[in-house]
């Protein structure tokens, strides 16, 4: 073998061997994080939220695991980046729970307002509801995270029966649905505060009595 040849045999180890000490990237992928939401997507579908895992998604987007862990915190964080939703647990369950008790209902019923005000936030979410009243699958996946990874996490810090937080969280998805969806007057037009003391008693209520 002539000197050339050596040297770009040794030259093609080296790179071999560079990629292989890249962990969880195949080599060429412009857009790890962006494959790793297609993949997200596709097993969250398929799986519901409850079954999907973070090593099922990162084995999809033939990725390391590790990788899935550095663009997103928490399977909850990836669900809400693949899904576009504007509501992350992990920053509103400890800001519905900051502050007084018998001020939940109304801090509920203000942030829902402010999350569906502006179009670029609110539409993501609403597409995800008129999924899920149509497709079975979009239901499962919608049901398990709205109660595993939201609404069961701020019944249980409160000491408060499930059956009351999804009470609560009936009245919230008819106020969006009755003011984005069908719009009906003068509720699609109402100025939220006034919608902020109209249901915050009775989202109250549910959760403490």
């Amino acid at each position: 073998m002539s000197s050339s040849e050596h040297a770009e045999t040794a030259a093609r180890s080296e790179e071999m061997s560079t990629i292989k000490r890249r962990p969880g990237r195949r080599p060429g992928s412009a857009d790890t994080r962006g494959e790793i939401l297609t993949a997200a997507r596709k097993v969250f579908a398929e799986k519901g939220f409850d079954k999907a895992t973070v090593r099922g998604i990162a084995r999809e987007a033939q990725v390391d695991p590790a990788l899935v862990h550095h663009y997103f915190d928490t399977k909850e964080g990836m669900f809400v980046a693949a899904m576009q939703l504007p509501i992350n647990p992990s920053e509103l369950v400890p800001m519905l729970l900051e502050g007084p008790r018998e001020d939940i209902g109304e801090r509920l019923v203000r942030t829902i307002l402010r999350v569906t005000a502006a179009p670029e936030t609110r539409e993501p979410m609403l597409a995800l509801l008129r999924s899920a009243m149509t497709n079975e699958q979009a239901a499962t996946m919608f049901r398990e995270f709205i109660t595993n990874a939201l609404l069961f996490q701020v019944a249980d810090r409160l000491e408060v029966p499930h059956l009351r937080i999804e009470a609560a969280f009936s009245q919230m998805f008819g106020m969006v649905m009755g003011r984005y969806v069908i719009k009906l007057e003068p509720l699609a037009s109402a100025d939220p505060e006034e919608l902020v003391a109209l249901l915050g008693p009775t989202v109250q209520r549910y959760l403490t009595g």
